[in-house]
């Protein structure tokens, strides 16, 4: 009977994994898919000759990561890699905006939009240094964050205090346009709101925006050399060197509660696994309370705030083996790792009026990869492994392009959208389609079946809008990954801090039961004693 029985193999319930096992417990992985990694995952699927990443690919989070960073994962095989430039935003007039690690070179390309702007840059990277430090700190510490916090607020106080909280809240557009006199930074930081699914006019979609571009700024959007799932290997392989346990094409179908704690899960080919301590499940908050745990030991409120919990936007993916570069019109895009790709801040506006009114986008705003100009280990010399995907709706009320897409998502329609996207990519980069080799399209549907955590093709855990932020993540009042079963603790981006590969939602489910189960002297000795001669190695004490 192990201590712990973590529920997905994802970055989150990997790094929960791990942060047990250095505690001396011990624990099983228990995973539904043939392979572990959740959203970070790559294969040869696309073209045998090139490496094409699934689902997610640049991880500025995990170059910020203080949970990440402890782990160690260098010592476990994993290298990153940097695109030339890290961001680009291409407009179909030739000029282009670039968001690169030193910031007198994205200054410069600001102040080719208007003279003037690069110092707007500069003030909005002094604030980051000034406020950065405690902000990711609040980020990546179990909510609530109260020391952080504290810190924050004397620098807010220092910085300008409520003017200074008033930039953070702003819309991006609005941030944009009192920040900037010319169109590049606005397009920065807007580009970079819709990471999440927060349309250029939301409140708070500013901070994010802001966020993500220092984010970039500072550690760039690195990737895995050799693809996303180097950094699955990677934590995969930690785990084991600790006696860890994975166990794949083991889905669980509840999880077993007796006297109100958490003692076990019950997989879909009948296996009991017991837990000697707690259950960690790397799963969306609707799977964990709306199917793994019986309504009877869940409170009639939580029942009804999960029925108002709201995903993020759906996900519609397209992967391309390319004979040769993209042919970017603005020649800065060509040295991107990702391209934004839309016509100006009226189309990321019309884009995002679209879907809010239930339509299949026309002009789809892409998030565009360029997999070989980051690493080029991806594909041939003289190739590029890319990608792009973009948003839809959940459910969708009729198609803005006029080509009767209705969210069926058959084969007809995959395609129909897929082309959709590659035509969007023409706009900026004449020539594209003629390059394409092969493609992958991964609608919303498949998403989910390759992981059922991307419900719908939400790829978030939940919408990353203030209404479903901090103490009302998962749902109101909650914020930490304590359930109302005892030992049963949430793990996944359905938590505080939210998604993103960054591991904060698993470390902090990991502290939670370590808190719950501290063991004091003796007791604790003599259970490190037990582990030493069960794995021949003793682990670090930490409490």
């Amino acid at each position: 009977m192990p201590d712990a029985v973590v529920i997905g193999a994802g970055p989150n319930g990997l790094v929960a994994a791990n942060l047990l096992a250095d505690e001396g417990w011990s624990v099983e992985v228990l995973e539904e898919q043939a392979e572990p990694g959740g959203a970070v995952r790559h294969n040869r699927e696309v073209d045998a000759d090139f490496v094409s990443d699934l689902f997610s690919s640049f991880y500025p989070l995990a170059a910020a990561s203080p949970v990440l960073a402890r782990l160690g994962l260098e010592d476990h095989g994993l290298r990153w890699s940097h695109a030339p430039r890290v961001l680009a935003h291409p407009l179909s007039d030739g000029r282009c905006a670039v968001l690169a690690r030193g910031i007198d070179a994205t200054a410069s390309s600001l102040d080719a939009f208007h003279p003037g702007d690069g110092d707007a840059w500069r003030r909005l990277h002094e604030m980051w240094e000034r406020l950065g430090p405690d902000i990711l700190d609040a980020l990546f510490t179990p909510f609530p964050p109260l020391r952080a916090t504290a810190r924050l607020g004397m620098r807010l106080k220092a910085a300008g205090g409520l003017r200074m909280a008033r930039t953070l809240i702003l819309p991006v557009r609005r941030m944009g346009n009192e920040e900037f006199r010319g169109e590049g930074g606005k397009l920065l930081l807007a580009g970079n709101a819709l990471h999440a699914d927060l349309p250029p006019e939301a409140a708070g979609s500013g901070g994010f925006g802001w966020l993500m571009s220092m984010l970039g700024q500072t550690y760039g959007f690195p990737v895995p050399v050799g693809g996303a799932g180097a950094l699955t290997t990677a934590l995969v392989r930690r785990l084991r060197k600790r006696g860890g346990i994975l166990r794949c094409e083991q889905p669980v179908r509840s999880i077993i509660v007796r006297d109100g704690r958490a003692a076990g899960v019950l997989t879909a080919d009948g296996e009991t696994v017991r837990a000697r301590r707690a259950v960690l499940a790397d799963v969306s908050a609707p799977a964990l309370y709306g199917e793994l745990v019986s309504a009877e030991h869940l409170s009639s409120q939580l029942i009804a705030d999960l029925r108002r919990f709201q995903w993020d936007l759906a996900t519609f993916k397209v992967d391309w083996a390319c004979n040769g570069p993209v042919p970017w019109q603005a020649e800065a895009a060509t040295q991107a790792g990702t391209v934004h790709v839309a016509d100006g801040m009226e189309e990321l506006t019309r884009f995002a009026a679209q879907i809010a009114m239930g339509q299949v986008p026309d002009r789809p705003f892409a998030l565009f990869g360029q997999m070989t100009t980051a690493d080029p280990s991806r594909s041939p010399q003289g190739t590029e492994a890319a990608w792009a995907y973009t948003h839809v709706p959940h459910v969708i009320k009729s198609d803005a392009g006029d080509e009767g897409l209705t969210g069926t998502w058959s084969t007809k329609e995959q395609e129909i959208m897929a082309d959709r996207i590659e035509r969007q990519v023409e706009r900026f980069a004449p020539g594209f389609r003629s390059l394409i080799r092969a493609r992958r399209v991964l609608a919303p549907p498949t998403l989910q079946s390759l992981d059922s955590n991307l419900h719908g093709g939400a790829i978030n855990g939940g919408t990353a809008a203030m209404h479903q932020q901090l103490v009302f993540r998962p749902v109101p009042g909650t914020g930490r990954p304590e359930t109302p079963v005892r030992g049963l603790y949430l793990a996944s981006a359905s938590a505080h801090p939210g998604g993103g590969v960054h591991g904060a939602p698993g470390a902090n489910a990991a502290r939670a039961a370590l808190r719950r189960h501290r063991l004091p002297g003796l007791a604790r000795a003599q259970r490190v004693l037990t582990h030493r001669d069960r794995t021949g190695r003793t682990p670090p004490l930490t409490h």
